[in-house]
């Protein structure tokens, strides 16, 4: 009997003239965390999209459980006993989470029994610590909470090898170390979890083997144990020395850009989610802010956006009362804006990368002409920022649904970066990186904070904020627990005001 649950042999996926994957192999023991590392852009989602059926033509051989098997579609490979959680989630917001747990199932019943399936699903839930009501809907959930019923989702149809696509991209610390305790109870168990990740600290913390991938052919498979440190497996990812530190230099204030005062504000289910907010940004620095996820940033972001009206309270931006600006009236005053969802409120999937990168400034000078788009110019300027944020693309008429998630993130960050703004409001500006690409963008944020500009940044990420915030808000069921200076953050002093525990003395 193989000590290997899974063996990929010899894969190549072409997309047209693109080739995604070139003669990769993957060998992945069972029982094991085995993380698939690499670049944005490097194949890692492609190869598992092939194992999962999402893909239903590739050269090379597929051998699960000792036989070799054709996988032509999702159904198959469940069937096998393989799931998959994509880093978009594939979950119906209008339907509640049983149903979305069942969708898709054969039962050998005239008439499906939610409550039964309910009842299981909770067993479950209750099992590997991640219990969801079975009838929310989806689109009461947070994130973190989709994600999990993602992985249950899976856990219920019986998933003996489980693909992560990026799976803490969206959650919090203490929602990564419930995941990487899910994850140890499973292995322990018998099954076995792909990894897909830019994370080296989590992979270096959680997986047994690394898989990485380069410009779509496999670079290396490496034991964890014999990696000495995160500088190895970044080296490796992307062929040469890779600089981990972001520098940064002293601020230099340029005056208030932007002022909050007695902000409040409900959430979608008509709940208070900003409570009495108040707070002000010089240009010249980086104000982060952090907290569980739920805490009302996502809510406070939309206000200062104009994406969300306040029920009381004042914004000022650049001397300018916004409180009731439309987005576009206030993205006009030099404001950029990196969004959360870049999904939702960044891109247009069916547009081409060329119409997207200029959806806020198609009526400035240049990109328009005598009330004509300037295409010429708009073309030339595309492809500059894409060379500049290392956008991967065939080119810039392709459609932007059709790039990794990266290379998505990249395009986004490089439109609202090239408008030289006064105030840019960045929330998780590297969700979904690699750290090549991170350390770039970081470095890119940081410049624009060196040339005066005022940087409002949320992240999730405890690391990134205390590295390149000059000041931190910390935000607990609405409220502000208080504001820290760069010189006294740490995960010691943050966390326990991020839990609701200590308010800053």
């Amino acid at each position: 009997m193989s000590e290997y649950i899974l063996e990929m042999k010899h894969i190549t996926k072409r997309f047209a003239s693109v080739v995604a994957n070139e003669d990769v192999n993957l060998s992945v023991k069972k029982g094991e965390v085995h993380a698939l590392l690499g670049e944005n852009g490097a194949g890692k989602s492609t190869l598992m999209n092939c194992l999962y059926g999402m893909y239903d033509s590739y050269e090379g051989e597929i051998w699960f459980n000792g036989q070799k098997v054709v996988i032509n579609d999702p159904k198959q490979a469940i069937a096998l006993g393989i799931g998959m959680v994509h880093q978009h989630f594939m979950l119906i917001p209008a339907l509640t989470v049983i149903e979305n747990v069942v969708l898709g199932l054969k039962e050998n019943k005239q008439v499906l029994d939610l409550k039964a399936a309910a009842e299981r699903f909770t067993e479950l839930g209750k099992r590997y610590n991640m219990e969801i009501d079975p009838w929310v809907r989806v689109e009461q959930l947070s994130v973190g909470q989709q994600q999990r019923l993602e992985i249950l989702k899976a856990l219920y149809r019986d998933a003996k090898l489980l693909i992560l696509d990026e799976p803490t991209a969206v959650l919090t610390p203490d929602e990564v170390d419930g995941l990487f305790d899910m994850m140890n109870k499973l292995t322990s168990e018998g099954h076995t979890v792909i990894f897909i990740s830019h994370k080296l600290n989590e992979i270096m913390k959680i997986c047994d083997r690394c898989t990485v991938l380069r410009q779509g052919k496999l670079a290396a498979t490496v034991e964890i144990s014999e990696v000495h440190n995160r500088q190895e497996l970044a080296n490796l990812m992307v062929g040469h020395q890779v600089e981990l530190k972001t520098e940064r230099k002293p601020p230099e204030y340029t005056g208030e850009r932007l002022r909050v005062e007695h902000l409040t504000c409900l959430n979608d289910r008509g709940l208070p989610a900003v409570k009495d907010v108040s707070f002000e940004l010089q240009g010249g620095e980086i104000l982060g802010v952090c907290g569980v996820g739920g805490n009302g940033q996502s809510e406070l972001i939309q206000c200062i956006t104009g994406l969300r009206k306040p029920s009381e309270g004042k914004i000022m931006i650049c001397d300018t009362d916004t409180t009731n600006y439309t987005p576009k009236q206030i993205l006009n005053l030099d404001v950029a804006h990196i969004p959360e969802d870049r999904h939702k409120y960044g891109m247009v999937g069916a547009m081409s990368i060329e119409e997207n990168l200029i959806l806020v400034s198609y009526d400035q000078k240049l990109f328009s002409l005598h009330k004509f788009l300037n295409w010429k110019w708009i073309a030339d300027h595309s492809k500059k920022i894409c060379q500049l944020f290392k956008v991967k693309t065939p080119t810039i008429k392709e459609q932007a649904i059709n790039l990794s998630g990266g290379n998505q993130q990249k395009f986004v960050v490089g439109r609202e970066l090239d408008r030289t703004p006064k105030l840019l409001v960045a929330v998780h500006p590297s969700r979904g990186l690699d750290i090549g690409a991170t350390k770039y963008i970081q470095s890119k944020i940081m410049e624009q904070r060196d040339r005066g500009t005022a940087v409002l940044m949320v992240s999730t990420e405890l690391d990134e904020l205390i590295e390149l915030s000059d000041r931190i808000m910390v935000m607990f069921e609405g409220r502000i627990m208080g504001i820290v200076d760069q010189k006294d953050a740490s995960r010691e002093t943050l966390g326990p005001m991020m839990a609701g525990l200590t308010e800053e003395k």
